[in-house]
C-alpha cells in the first residue's frame, strides 16, 4: 500500500479534518493523553487505528519534530492543473497563485502554504525538476494548510504561464532591478506571482514570460530576503489591496 508519514499534531489533527485518508496514527509510549486528547477524541469518532509505540520508532521515520505524533496516510495528491482551471473559472472573486520557479527548502514551501491558506491564494503552482515536492517537513511546517491549498505540480512552467495567460491571467515576477514597488503592483484581474529559488531567482525562461517585475525595497544592509519571507510580502499585499479595512468583503 502506498502512504507517507506526516508528523506533529497540528499536521495529524488537519489531515483528520479534511478527510485525507489515514491508515494508522502512532503515539508516543508515556505521552500525557491530555495534551492530545483532542487528537484521539477526532481519532477514535473516525474509528482510525492508534498505535501506541516508543519514541525511538517516531524518532525513525520522522523528518521534522514529530511532538510524540506521527500518521501514516495516503500520499499527498497533486492538483491537475486543468482541473484547477476549471474549479477557479466562476470563482467570485479574482484568483490569485503563487508560481514557485525552482524552490528547494521544504521549510519554505510549507511557510508559503500556510500564508497562502491565510491570505486566500487559490493555489501552488510547482514544477516536477529541481524542485521541493509534497513531503512531511512540508506538511508539518504549513501546520495543516497542506491539507487545503492546492498544489499543481507542471512539467514545464514556462508553458504553464502561457496557458494561465490564455486564461486571462497576468504574470508578475519578482526582481531586484528594474522593477515596481510591490506596494505600488496592480491587483484588479488574475494574478499569478513568480517566486524565485532561494539562490538563483527566477530563471531565463520563466523571467521572459513575466508581464511585469515587482521589487520589495530595502533600506538595510542585506540584499535578499528569504522566499517565503518575500511570498508572504505578495500575498498579503494582494489581500490588502482587494480587502481594503473598511471596504466590502
Amino acid at each position: 500500500m502506498d502512504q507517507e508519514v506526516i508528523v506533529g499534531r497540528h499536521a495529524v489533527k488537519e489531515a483528520m479534518k479534511s478527510g485525507h485518508a489515514i491508515n494508522k496514527i502512532l503515539v508516543q509510549e508515556g505521552i500525557k493523553k491530555q495534551q492530545i486528547e483532542d487528537l484521539l477524541k477526532k481519532a477514535k469518532s473516525l474509528k482510525l487505528v492508534v498505535q501506541t509505540v516508543p519514541k525511538s520508532k517516531l524518532d525513525l521515520i520522522s523528518e521534522a519534530p514529530h511532538q510524540g505524533v506521527a500518521a501514516y496516510v495516503a500520499p499527498y495528491e497533486y492538483k491537475p492543473l486543468e482541473t484547477f482551471l476549471e474549479e477557479t473559472a466562476d470563482l467570485s472573486h479574482l484568483p490569485t497563485v503563487i508560481i514557485l520557479d525552482g524552490l528547494e527548502d521544504p521549510h519554505n514551501l510549507g511557510s508559503i502554504l500556510r500564508t497562502a491558506d491565510a491570505t486566500g491564494v487559490d493555489g501552488i503552482i510547482i514544477p516536477k525538476r529541481r524542485s521541493v515536492a509534497l513531503t512531511q517537513v512540508v506538511a508539518k511546517s504549513s501546520t495543516g494548510a497542506i491539507q487545503h491549498v492546492p498544489v499543481i505540480r507542471v512539467t514545464n512552467l514556462s508553458q504553464t504561464i502561457d496557458v494561465l495567460k490564455e486564461k486571462g491571467y497576468w504574470i508578475a515576477g519578482t526582481e531586484a532591478d528594474n522593477a515596481t514597488d510591490y506596494r505600488e503592483m496592480q491587483v484588479d484581474m488574475p494574478l499569478g506571482i513568480v517566486i524565485g529559488s532561494e539562490g538563483q531567482g527566477m530563471s531565463r525562461r520563466v523571467k521572459e514570460k513575466c508581464d511585469f517585475y515587482i521589487k520589495i525595497p530595502m533600506v538595510g544592509h542585506v540584499n535578499s530576503l528569504n522566499a517565503s519571507v518575500a511570498a508572504s510580502l505578495m500575498m498579503y499585499e494582494v489581500l490588502r489591496k482587494r480587502q481594503p479595512i473598511g471596504g466590502d468583503e
